[in-house]
């Protein structure tokens, strides 16, 4: 495993990190499924343990995972090894209980001790507002990020991080949650955030922020392991329920990009494992991914992505196929 510090926070990662959305299970909020159906407990612990014992050091979850199970699970994997050798990141913004906005200050530090109560511990390593709503017109915002930091001098919280869906709730908000770390959605399908004029990457590294990316894999777009003739069938809660991309019509679009990936990289999943992961981590030398797992077989196929990368010419070459660019 190869290891990357997140920029000006510090904090020393694994490159490939996981993410521990996909255990918490199937969830709603508002009525819409934002979980992720077959999950188990005694798997998701045993993945837990063997990214652990291959070196995979950075965890990420949020109190919205299947409404605390994520965490809770966790919690249990950290009962068993040293706190100190792992680093633990959640987030708080989307849940809001009775709160009338989740960023609302008082419901930031609810929900923190509660977070800290289900992982079993007395800090986080890294703690996110995990979206930019902050009300209307930004009503909680300097209340939000003047608590965050209050509960960073209480020790609590030890680097602040943003999580954000467009460069422009980034550049609104971080002037004044002033995060160390940024998470957002990145993959070989690229986004706003590697666009010239949009280009997250270049702002990040300017500052000397770390950056999380999340769903490196595209959710196992990018692994060609689904039949397009036999499109895969979500069960409820499950967020890839209502994702259009699982079409026969869009699979079958897939396949065709990764021909010529497949030719020149291999042909295997895992082949296409370490293409997605080193695209992903070739964005900056400040970045790690977090793909997600539900057991011990698919941590072990993530952790093997780590460690072999792509040159700039590889790189070029995965972002024209896919891309068409």
């Amino acid at each position: 495993m190869e290891y990357r510090v997140l920029g000006r926070s510090g904090l020393r990662v694994s490159e490939v990190s996981l993410g521990c959305w996909a255990i918490g299970g199937p969830s709603w909020r508002d009525g819409e499924a934002v979980g992720w159906s077959g999950n188990n407990d005694n798997e998701s612990l045993d993945g837990l343990h063997r990214a652990f014992e291959l070196g995979i050091n950075h965890f990420d979850t949020a109190d919205v995972y299947g409404d605390g199970h994520s965490e809770r699970v966790l919690g249990r994997f950290i009962k068993e090894i040293p706190r100190d050798k792992v680093v633990l990141a959640s987030k708080v913004g989307w849940f809001r209980g009775t709160a009338p906005n989740a960023m609302q200050p008082l419901h930031i530090r609810h929900q923190l001790e509660q977070t800290l109560l289900n992982l079993g511990t007395d800090y986080v390593d890294l703690h996110y507002f995990h979206n930019t709503n902050f009300g209307p017109s930004d009503l909680y915002l300097e209340e939000a990020a003047d608590m965050m930091r209050q509960l960073q001098k209480e020790g609590k919280v030890r680097v602040i991080g943003q999580s954000g869906y467009s460069y422009g709730d980034f550049m609104r908000v971080s002037p004044v949650t002033r995060p160390d770390v940024l998470q957002f959605h990145y993959n070989a399908f690229g986004n706003q955030f590697d666009q010239p004029d949009t280009n997250l990457f270049q702002w990040a590294d300017e500052q000397n922020l770390g950056i999380v990316l999340f769903g490196p894999l595209a959710q196992g777009l990018l692994l060609d392991k689904f039949d397009p003739e036999n499109p895969p069938k979500f069960g409820e809660g499950d967020v890839r329920a209502s994702n259009l991309s699982y079409t026969k019509e869009r699979l079958l679009e897939i396949r065709e990009k990764l021909i010529p990936i497949k030719e020149r990289f291999g042909m295997d999943v895992q082949d296409l494992v370490r293409v997605a992961i080193q695209f992903a981590l070739a964005q900056s030398p400040n970045a790690c991914v977090i793909p997600g797992f539900k057991n011990a077989k698919q941590v072990e196929s993530n952790a093997q992505g780590a460690g072999n990368p792509l040159d700039a010419e590889e790189v070029a070459f995965v972002r024209s196929v896919i891309q068409g660019s």
